[in-house]
């Protein structure tokens, strides 16, 4: 069944996990579809884990729609989440809107995220105005490394553990549909699930969020530049990828392979001709 806003409503209200992961090609989205995951992210860390970038402050507006879309292509039931890279939305309201609506449209995506909580309020109202859903991020916003002196864990003060809730309710307010809360202490995050009607999608933020979200490339250990501690790998996907490419190197110098059920055939009365 097609997955949408209104599920992620409807699992809260039955207290069902929300399962989400991140891609971004046609066949990764197919793979993650078929395992019936709720939700596919097309995060912006496809900077990092695509494109090589030390962050996602690089990412564009081109890269979201040309990544959105092939994912799109390939997610028949999950719903496909497209992150707003930096400066998409910051600007004005007119432009988030405007970039969001590319995003639907040429991206096809489901529904949009941008990171930001209070500041970003009034921005997310104006995007659901537009009938766009919208899943806001908050805790470690990932495009604002450069403000935060680097990737750290958000809310562990008092004052910053309230702003963490200031900002969950905000958006909330806002039309959110939902909120990922990334990096975050999982005592403050359970605390933040139980106030909000609004799903919880956590990221570094414990068991006690509605639901979790992981990059893929990380869960199957695939990305190697570093590891989060709140990644658990489910698969070493890199170990088993490298083995195969060896063994492909190996077979084609030791010229095993292609072998005789990898070629078409021609019959001998037509080579015959030929000389």
């Amino acid at each position: 069944m097609k997955n949408s806003v209104v599920t992620f409503k409807e699992m809260k209200e039955k207290n069902e996990k929300i399962t989400m992961l991140t891609a971004y090609d046609y066949s990764t989205a197919k793979l993650v579809d078929a395992a019936g995951i709720n939700s596919i992210l097309v995060g912006d860390s496809l900077g990092n884990v695509m494109l090589g970038y030390e962050d996602t402050v690089s990412v564009t507006m081109e890269d979201m729609i040309h990544h959105g879309a092939a994912v799109a292509r390939g997610a028949k039931d999950a719903l496909v989440i497209i992150d707003m890279p930096f400066m998409s939305y910051q600007t004005s309201t007119y432009d988030a809107v405007v970039n969001a609506g590319r995003l639907m449209k040429e991206g096809r995506a489901g529904a949009v995220k941008l990171e930001g909580g209070v500041e970003m309020a009034d921005v997310i109202k104006g995007i659901t105005r537009a009938s766009i859903p919208v899943c806001a991020h908050i805790g470690l916003t990932p495009q604002s490394v450069n403000a935060f002196g680097g990737y750290k864990v958000q809310g562990k003060s008092l004052e910053a553990a309230k702003k963490l809730i200031e900002d969950a309710h905000a958006v909330e307010d806002a039309g959110a549909f939902a909120v990922v809360l990334e990096c975050v202490p999982a005592a403050l995050a359970e605390k933040i699930t139980k106030e909000l009607k609004i799903p919880t999608i956590g990221i570094g933020a414990g068991a006690g969020t509605d639901g979790q979200v992981l990059v893929y490339a990380d869960m199957l250990a695939m990305f190697s530049d570093y590891k989060p501690k709140f990644v658990k790998q489910f698969a070493n996907m890199s170990e088993q990828m490298i083995n195969a490419f060896k063994a492909y190197d190996d077979e084609v110098k030791a010229g095993t392979y292609p072998a005789q059920e990898h070629t078409y055939a021609i019959s001998d009365d037509i080579l015959s001709k030929l000389y």
